[in-house]
């Protein structure tokens, strides 16, 4: 597999997708053809956020085309080359993935020979399932298991930041409670500008901002460049 797993789009007020600019070059080398999934944006239409990913790939010179205008979507995934999922609202997007039956196809791919690059929303499917994302389940999707190319769960855009006279659970929190059911499932927590890269057996944690790991009960911290390779077993 070629997976790049980014934390979020921008990075300490950066330009959409900048900070991750070398990476998804390296990522794309030869590659002529891009395929964006744009499910998980709502707020967005899906014509509009083609647009905004292709004009930040613009340096590319790579052509992107979006499964949303492809007439048959299973057959448009067949012959991607590569495939690019955005963020946004994960619950949405697992919905439509499952919706259009396209779940097994996008796996199948990509563990067999194409890269896949996410961010946010499009990191957070590429673990075995959506349980430790940050967004609202504004819609119901058939099941929270997702692509499982990596066999632990994800938490993007990852902060614990707390705030004077609040008295909600802080992230730490709600990722206390999903260890307490599942206490031997990992969990890589991926702040802003941070980012992993799995090839074949080996995945790396990218970026100046580091990460941290959740396993059993214990918050440990995880230095650029950490090879994460033995949470792949």
């Amino acid at each position: 597999m070629q997976l790049l797993l980014l934390s979020s789009s921008r990075a300490n007020g950066s330009d959409y997708l900048a900070p991750y600019m070398p990476l998804i070059e390296q990522t794309l080398k030869g590659i002529t053809e891009l395929l964006f999934i744009p499910y998980a944006g709502v707020s967005i239409s899906y014509d509009a956020y083609l647009a905004k990913v292709k004009q930040a790939l613009q340096p590319l010179a790579i052509k992107v085309s979006s499964l949303h205008q492809a007439s048959e979507p299973k057959l448009a995934l067949q012959n991607a080359q590569a495939i690019c999922v955005g963020g946004g609202n994960t619950f949405h997007l697992l919905y439509k993935l499952y919706q259009l039956d396209i779940l097994d196809i996008i796996k199948q791919r990509v563990t067999e020979s194409i890269p896949y690059i996410g961010w946010s929303a499009g990191t957070n499917i590429a673990g075995a399932t959506i349980q430790t994302t940050n967004d609202m389940p504004i819609v119901q999707p058939a099941s929270f298991n997702a692509l499982g190319l990596l066999p632990l769960q994800l938490n993007p855009h990852y902060s614990n930041v707390t705030l004077a006279d609040f008295h909600g659970e802080t992230r730490d929190m709600r990722l206390a409670e999903f260890m307490q059911l599942q206490p031997t499932t990992p969990i890589i927590a991926l702040p802003e500008g941070s980012a992993l890269k799995c090839t074949a057996d080996n995945l790396t944690l990218l970026g100046d901002a580091g990460g941290f790991l959740f396993q059993g009960g214990k918050k440990t911290p995880l230095i650029a460049q950490a090879d994460l390779s033995a949470l792949l077993c």
